[in-house]
Parts: C-alpha cells; structure tokens; sequence
C-alpha cells in the first residue's frame, strides 16, 4: 500500500508551523482559562490495522513477549491472553510528533523487562526533530529517551529493512544501532543512556533511492540498515565477539567483527549488485542467512536472492527460491524456526501483481516451497486458507481475475517472524496488517495452514476528517490509504470500507445537517471519479462526475438539506452544483484551493477560507464575496466550521508560531472576528451535545491553551477550557480534525496521523444522559485481597504494583478496584487497567485481556505518580462495595 498521505499531512503540517502570519486580531480580554482535568476514558474506533508493518520483534528468551512497530504510529506489544495489541507511544506528544515513527525495536533477551525502540519519521526537513533512542525497564508501559543528534527515518525508504537496533545476547548493557543519512553506526554501553559513534566503522552505505530528488526523502543515504548477534561467540556477562552489519551499498553491504566491535571487515565472497535487507542468524545450525533485493524498498524491488553465509568456515552458497531472471520482486521477509534449526522463510516483498509469495525451506535452503503455485495459468493452487472475518474489509470489496485472489496474502510483506518458542506460529506484516497463523506445520505435512488477521489493538490509519451526523452512524472518517469507514458500532470492525468508488485517500467528507442521509466525500484516485455521494448515510455511494482539470479531492461542503454542493478539488478551482454532482459550474471570487465548508441552517450560504481571506457565499456557491475582516492567519493551516443550529455562527482554528495562531469566533457569517486570548494555539475545533444547563453546544479543541498542549473542551462558549486528554494519551500530532458527538454529550471524536480515530468519554454525564451502550457494567464484588507496593520513588514521583487477588468461590468477568490516596498523590500512567481519578479517589478497571480472574487467581496492574511531601500508602481497598483485605 503506498502510503502517499504521510507526505501529505506532513507537508500541511510543515506549513502550519512555518507559514508566517500576520499580527493577530484584538483579544477578547473577558475570556478565562481553567485547565482542571476531566476523567475520560480514551479507546480507537476499531478498524484493526490500515497501515504498514515494517518490523515484528519476539523475545528470545520469553515466551509470548512480542512487539510490532509501525512506520507512523508508533510501537505495541503483544498480549497472549486477548490476542491483542497494546499501543506503547501514546504518550508522545505534539511537538514530538515524529517519534511516532519507529525505525527499529529491540527486545532484550537478558532482561525481557527491557525495549528499546529508535524513533523519528523522517530524515529530511519535514521532521523538524532529530531522532531519538527511548528505553523502557517495563515492557514499554513508561519510556525515558535519549536524544540523538541525528535524524531518523520511520516512515523513510528502506523502512523495511532491519532491525537497525540490537542488544547484545550476552551483555545487555551494549547495544548497537544503524543510523541512516551517513551518520554510520552507533553504540551505547550504558543500556541505552548514552550513545557514540563506532568511529572505525568503514562504511556509512551510499544507496539513494532517487538521488535527483530534492526533497531529500527520496535522495537519502539509507545508511546502515541491521545489526545482528552471533551469540554463540560470547558467554554471559562477556561482550558478543561476532557482530554482522548490513549496509545500504549494493557491492559492499555486509560487514563483520570477531573482536566485540573493536575492529570491522567486509565479509568477503559477498554477493554484489544487491542490499541486504536482512540478516538473520542461526547459531544453533551455523549460519547467517541474508535476503538481497536490488532496491531498498518498501514499495520497490526488481531482482533478488537469498544466500546462506556459513560462519564457520567463511563459505557462501546462493540459495535462492528462484532464479534471479525470474524475480521481479526482490527478498527481504527472512525468518528461522530456532525451535527446528535448517527451517527458513523468505518473502517476495515487492510483488505487488499477483500476490506476494512467501518461500519456505526445511533444509538450509537446499530446497524450498512456496506459499502458492500456478496449476495452469492463471489458476493457483495455495497451500494456506485465508479468514479475514474478523477485518472483512480486507478484501477491499474486489472482484479480481485470475491470477489475483481477495484478500491477497499481502503485499509490502518485510516483516515475517517465527515465534521462537512455536513452531507453528508465524506473524507477518503487510501495507495493511498484521497476518499470521497457529498451524504452520501443516505446511510441510501436505495439508493447509490458516491465515488470520493477527492485528486486533493495532490502529494505524491517518485521519483526515470526521463528522459525527445527528442520526444514523455515529462516526464517518476519511482516512489515508484505506478509504474510511462508517462505524455504527465504535467497538467492531466495519464490514468494508467506502466503495464505489473506493478513494485511496479521502480528503474530505460533509453530510446535509438536517438530512444526515445526504453524504459527500471526495478524495484521490489514480484513475476514475474523485467525488462520491450517498443517500442513505454512507451506507452505500455512487460516483459523481469530476468536472475538468481534477487530480485530486481537496475540499468538499454540503447545504444544509443537501439540495447542492460546494467542492474545492485539487487542479481545478471551486465548483458548484445542484443534484448530485452531474454537472458543474465555477464558483466566482474565490481562489482555487480554499477550504470549503457550509452554513448548517442556511441552504445557500457557504464558506471559503484561503491565505488570511474568509469567503462568503449566498447564492449557493455561485459566487463568493472576501470578507473585510483582516488579522486572520495568512498560511492554509487553517480548520473552520460552522455550528449547527445557528447560521452565520462559524468557529475558525489555526495559524502558525510566527504569526496569527488560534481561535476565533464569528456570529455574523464571517463579516467580523474575535479571538480568544485565553487561546493560545488552536489547530481544529468541533461540536458535540451541550450540556444539561448550558445555552450553546459543546466546543472541543486540539489546542494550547496556558502554556499546555492538548485536548480541550468548554461547555461555556470558549470562557473556559478543561483539558480532557493527559500526558498519557496525546498522540502526537491531533490537528487534521476533531468533533464531538451531537448525541452523547462529553464524548469526542480526535484525529490522529497513524493511531486512527481515537474517541473519548467522560465520567461525567454533564447531565447530558449520554453513555456507551456496549461498556460493560461494573462488576459483581466478591471477597479480595490488594497488595501495594511502591517499586520505585523519586524526587516528585514514584512507580507502584497492585495485585489484586481474587479471595472468593466465584470467578469476576471484569473487575472496578477503588482506594483513595493519603497525601494528595495523583496517578500519571497506568499499565494493565485503565484508571480515573477524581480528587485523591482512584477507580482502576480492567482492560478487555484481563477481566476474568478465577477464584483463587490474582492480577497485577502498575502506574506511575507524583507526590510531593509524604508518600503513604493506601489504607483501604473496595471492590463495588466489598472492602478488600490489604496485604
């Protein structure tokens, strides 16, 4: 899947943050400012993927213990018991936004406690951060991080290749990590605290996917792309003596050291003219085995091979599935089953027609298998079954011909991984998911194996716009790559995505305020319509006709009963229509390219916003007149929308540092603006139901606001702000859009580039009687026994385990633990439960994998805290309201 949205997103931003301004409006010095924080409850809407999956690490030494990373979204980590993903980088704040991108993960086999991950998106100017090395001691549920100064790459070419970060088998306090962009490699001694260059490394790689780009995304070196371990060269304690390095330099990409790193050589005999995407090494059988293609990937690959390096003995042997004249994908999947050493996998990552291929080997690479052969063309015969009931939308709504199948069995497929401790299951990642399976075996017996969606947890779309209609579907979204989704259960997976057509991207979408049937969404496609429309609430579309000169979706606005439209496409200036899009004629007075959006009680005023100027319409788009108010931000990193139920009432977020940046108010359609000076920066706004007592809906903001960044609502008109987030839920970068829902009051839909559609609820009701139908209620209590124990304590803070032990002769289904703090502590992160807190009152709840707790069976939750004076210890525990022992 070719993930042209980051780009996209990250280029607005960029301009967001650069774009001079002019001086900002006169403020509204009335206006106040309460950052007193909400409870909330924070959860996805789920779709179950959307995005690739680079890398998939397993523990060497614990079973079960295994990781993900995405190219934009972050890390997660596998949890057994619910077969589910738990996301590790939702802490990473807005002006970290980069760092959720994750080149490389490294799970320590000496300590399994211990993860690494090496974070930054890309190495050019559109991350404006160098990159950074983060370290956690509790399986990622807390980080600390070291910053580098260079940058990294996640989301970069050559993404796929790896993993550019190790921990020493032997001695976990080395690690070594492959830097792109010339930096060569690097080495911390101190577990990961510190970082040096290995200045006697001879080759920093030279491969540029494109060396005439000027961007500098295309044109970066990538560097040194994988460090592996031959542990059987060290003992515990003692530093590994064999250290294999692959380098992004098609004559010269493997490079070793006997000595610990003292000293470096290239492997002679090496293959040439190819990358060596992976290398991977099989003590146990004497091998290191490594996957060549001739271009760095993810989305590239002509020819390929895969050869077995025997390490004792210096003797190379090509053991490609296939012969190099009839490759046209390249390798780069490589994988060993250490429970059955000569058992290898490869993967043909680039074959984008068909279907991928996957080659399996039980020999060392004498002979191998594929996943599927051609029986007589174009009819294949495959050795594994596929269900994707639990993603239906997998199958893209395809119909192909032979030789294509839906669902494919990937496409982008760099990270492929035996579990270690399982011979019979397997993960691998594609541009869209995370597939495995629990019989793999079958595949050397003659029987077929399954594939499933092994991905549940793991959110990974980018998000451009959201809408939240007063009836049908609670939540519509445009996504990057995979379209969007009409969610009319936030807690399942859609059955499909849009079709008909199916966008690669959804730019934009609107429905008719008051005929929420009325849909309108418009984004990019290689070939076909970029405009779509739905009459029964984006259940099922039809194409609308393009007028001329569009290559792209832009903006899109519908009236507010959906008699006609308003659309602001790429390559051609703003069009209007009546009907549904048959024909359409140019707008008058506003520049191509500006944001459209509609009033929602007017059925012919529309609005337009380019380079500081606001629009009007009221002619149904015909014609638009400038507004006179001057003083707003005069980049295009700019949101606005217009409150339902009140015309001419519009609400306009943006702006950039270096000039007008924030949020302003308009009553009058435009004609005139105040900003709020308790404000500071606002990058999207949105609406939900108001609250029992208040005269005007609720507003919600991804903002600044007194000094702090994150997600705000007012329930009094702007005078004053809660932040509803906390520093353990920002998701880096939330500006593309936010809304609330008009029909349960408090909760809030956020955007997010590669965590998909994240939606929040409060514990407090407002009045409203809003509440998610498909939580569970609190359980029933039973007898209990707590023991608390503070792990760790610093100045300000502290780290603390709770077990919670099911004393009783009945099982739990789920579990509500409530204790009060003392001295005034208040919780920052919790692991393993989720919590709220309200004054020195804590509720902790189980999360979906750890609800059941037999009797006589017992389960551990953590959080971090601050504290300040005295850090005593709880006192009383209650479960519902049976009071707990304490141990």
């Amino acid at each position: 899947m070719r993930r042209t949205r980051i780009l996209t997103a990250v280029l607005a931003l960029a301009a967001g943050l650069l774009a001079g301004t002019p001086p900002a409006l006169a403020a509204d010095s009335t206006a106040k400012v309460s950052l007193a924080a909400d409870t909330y409850t924070w959860k996805n809407a789920r779709v179950d993927g959307g995005g690739f999956v680079p890398g998939i690490v397993f523990n060497r030494s614990e079973k079960n213990l295994a990781y993900a990373r995405t190219d934009i979204g972050g890390a997660y980590r596998w949890q057994q018991s619910s077969k589910t993903w738990t996301p590790l980088l939702d802490s990473v704040g807005w002006d970290d936004w980069g760092h959720t991108g994750v080149v490389s993960l490294a799970s320590d086999a000496v300590d399994p406690n211990k993860v690494y991950a090496a974070v930054g998106t890309y190495t050019n100017s559109w991350d404006p951060k160098n990159g950074a090395v983060m370290r956690s001691s509790n399986r990622g549920a807390s980080w600390q991080k070291t910053d580098l100064p260079f940058k990294l790459g996640g989301n970069m070419p050559g993404r796929g290749m790896g993993e550019r970060l190790a921990v020493d088998p032997n001695k976990n306090s080395v690690l070594y990590l492959g830097a792109p962009s010339g930096k060569g490699l690097w080495r911390s001694t101190d577990s990961g605290v510190s970082w040096s260059q290995v200045a006697n490394f001879p080759n920093v790689g030279n491969y540029q996917q494109d060396p005439s780009d000027t961007s500098g995304y295309a044109s970066d070196n990538q560097g040194i792309v994988w460090v592996t371990f031959d542990e059987s060269t060290g003992t515990s304690g003692n530093a590994t003596r064999a250290i294999y390095v692959g380098v992004a330099d098609l004559q010269n990409s493997v490079y070793r050291s006997t000595d610990a790193g003292a000293t470096w050589t290239r492997l002679a005999g090496q293959p040439t003219g190819y990358l060596a995407h992976k290398g991977v090494l099989d003590a146990a059988g004497g091998y290191l085995y490594l996957s060549y293609s001739d271009k760095g990937g993810p989305y590239d690959g002509g020819k390929g091979q895969v050869w077995r390096y025997a390490t004792a003995t210096g003797t190379w042997t090509n053991i490609s599935p296939v012969a190099e004249a009839d490759t046209y994908y390249g390798f780069s999947g490589l994988t060993v089953d250490r429970q059955k050493p000569g058992t290898v996998m490869a993967t043909a990552y680039s074959s984008w027609w068909p279907d991928t291929q996957i080659f399996r080997s039980t020999d060392s690479g004498a002979t191998w298998t594929r996943a599927w052969d051609y029986t007589s063309y174009p009819n294949r015969a495959n050795r594994y079954t596929m269900d994707v009931s639990s993603s239906p939308w997998l199958t893209w709504g395809a119909n192909p011909s032979p030789p294509e199948q839906t669902p494919k069995l990937g496409w982008m497929t760099e990270s492929l991984e035996i579990d270690p401790f399982d011979s019979n299951r397997m993960m691998y990642g594609t541009g869209a998911t995370v597939y495995g399976t629990e019989n793999l075996t079958n595949w050397d017996s003659g029987g077929q194996f399954t594939i499933k969606p092994m991905v549940q947890g793991l959110e990974e779309t980018a998000v451009n716009d959201l809408a939240s209609p007063p009836s049908g579907a609670p939540l519509l979204s445009a996504l990057g790559d995979v379209g969007g989704f009409r969610h009319t259960d936030l807690t399942k997976v859609p059955t499909m995505m849009f079709t008909s057509p199916n966008f690669t991207t959804t730019t934009s979408l609107d429905f008719a305020e008051t005929n929420a049937n009325t849909v309108v969404r418009v984004g990019n496609l290689d070939s076909g319509p970029h405009i779509a429309f739905s009459t029964d609430n984006g259940a099922n579309w039809f194409a609308g006709t393009d007028p001329s000169g569009v290559s792209g979706g832009g903006t899109v606005a519908a009236a507010s009963d959906g008699s006609r439209f308003v659309w602001s496409p790429a390559g051609t200036g703003v069009q209007y229509t009546t009907g549904f899009g048959s024909s359409w004629s140019a707008s008058s007075g506003i520049p191509a390219d500006a944001i459209v959006e509609s009033d929602r009680v007017d059925t012919r005023t529309f609005y337009g916003f380019k380079s500081g100027k606001f629009y009007v319409s009221t002619d149904g788009g015909a014609t638009f007149t400038a507004s006179a108010a001057t003083g707003l931000p005069s980049g295009d990193s700019v949101r606005f929308k217009a409150l339902p139920g009140a015309k001419g009432d519009v609400w306009l977020a943006g702006g950039a540092t270096d000039g007008a940046y924030g949020l302003w108010h308009s009553t009058d359609g435009g004609a005139s603006w105040t900003k709020l000076s308790n404000v500071d920066q606002a990058d999207a706004i949105g609406f939900g139901k108001a609250a029992t007592g208040a005269s005007y809906q609720t507003l919600y903001t991804s903002a600044k606001i007194g000094g702090v960044r994150g997600i705000f609502r007012s329930t009094d008109k702007g005078a004053t702000w809660t932040r509803i987030n906390d520093d353990a839920h920002q998701w880096g970068w939330t500006g593309a859009a936010i809304t609330g829902d008009p029909r349960v009051y408090g909760r809030v839909y956020v955007s997010t580039n590669g965590r998909g559609v994240i939606y929040g609820d409060t514990s407090d009701t407002g009045g409203g009687g809003g509440t998610d139908p498909t939580d569970p209620t609190d359980p029933t209590p039973g007898a209990c026994a707590v023991t608390y124990k503070i792990t760790n304590q610093w100045s300000g803070g502290f780290q603390a385990d709770v077990q919670l032990s099911n004393t009783g002769s009945s099982a739990w289904t789920g579990w509500s633990l409530v204790w009060a703090f003392p001295n005034a502590q208040t919780i920052s992160q919790t692991w393993n439960a989720e919590s709220a807190q309200s004054g020195s009152t804590v509720t902790a709840k189980n999360v979906g994998w750890n609800a059941n707790v037999a009797a006589g069976s017992s389960v551990s939750f953590g959080f971090t805290g601050n504290w300040s004076g005295t850090n005593g210890k709880p006192t009383a525990f209650k479960l519902g309201d049976q009071a707990c022992t304490v141990a």
